[in-house]
């Protein structure tokens, strides 16, 4: 009996390693493709328009592809801005757009008519704090999200007449298409100086900010 429970274990064992190596070689083949996109069309990461915290010249450029209605970009967003607190001269934030839940369109078409008011960073830190509360991704509450921008000092009925500009439609649509042609299928998904997570978790992220920071050391 010992000897069957050892060798089903073993078995078990050989089966997990195999899933843990396949797995591994997948996200090493879709990191590998999506560096291939990006080494193919760099100007796919930052646009003109694209919206810059911190210095423009800074060394180290972190670019985000973001949701405002996702989990996992609120849990992350202290932390970047904990890496540009501790360097503020070496870093800028980069922040695309990745309206992959329902209603999250809405919303960044709101943080961008609130740059219309110099109000953006404040807009947008009330909304991720006041996330849980209007993102629902089966049938999110908008009208929260709008209210929790107004407690950020935004002219609300201002700023829903130039959410619906073309230039803000310009702006998503381009940023659709970036995501796509760089095969971002997740948020948030960070490229530091160009180069994507090995792979992902907070830790991976400040190991690779630390190595592009040492760059600018040498």
């Amino acid at each position: 009996m010992k000897s069957k429970k050892l060798t089903v274990a073993i078995l078990v064992g050989i089966v997990a390693a195999f899933f843990a190596f396949g797995m591994y070689v997948y996200q090493q083949r879709v990191q590998n493709s999506q560096m291939d996109k990006v080494s193919q069309a760099a100007s796919s990461l930052i646009r003109p328009n694209s919206t810059v915290l911190g210095p423009v010249n800074a060394p180290v450029t972190i670019v985000e592809f973001f949701d405002p209605a996702c989990e996992t970009c609120r849990a992350f967003y202290p932390l970047v801005k904990d890496l540009m607190r501790k360097h503020p001269s070496d870093i800028r934030l980069v922040l695309r757009y990745a309206p992959f839940h329902q209603g999250s369109d809405q919303v960044v078409k709101l943080l961008e008519a609130a740059k219309n008011q110099d109000k953006y960073l404040p807009v947008l830190e009330m909304v991720l704090a006041a996330q849980p509360m209007w993102a629902d991704h089966g049938k999110p509450n908008l009208e929260v999200a709008y209210q929790a921008a107004e407690k950020a000092g935004l002219n609300i009925q201002k700023a829903l007449i130039d959410a619906k500009s073309s230039e803000i439609e310009a702006l998503l649509a381009q940023d659709i298409q970036d995501l796509t042609a760089l095969e971002v299928t997740k948020t948030p998904t960070f490229f530091v100086n160009g180069r994507g997570l090995p792979s992902f978790g907070p830790e991976q992220l400040q190991a690779l900010v630390a190595e592009e920071l040492a760059k600018t050391k040498k």
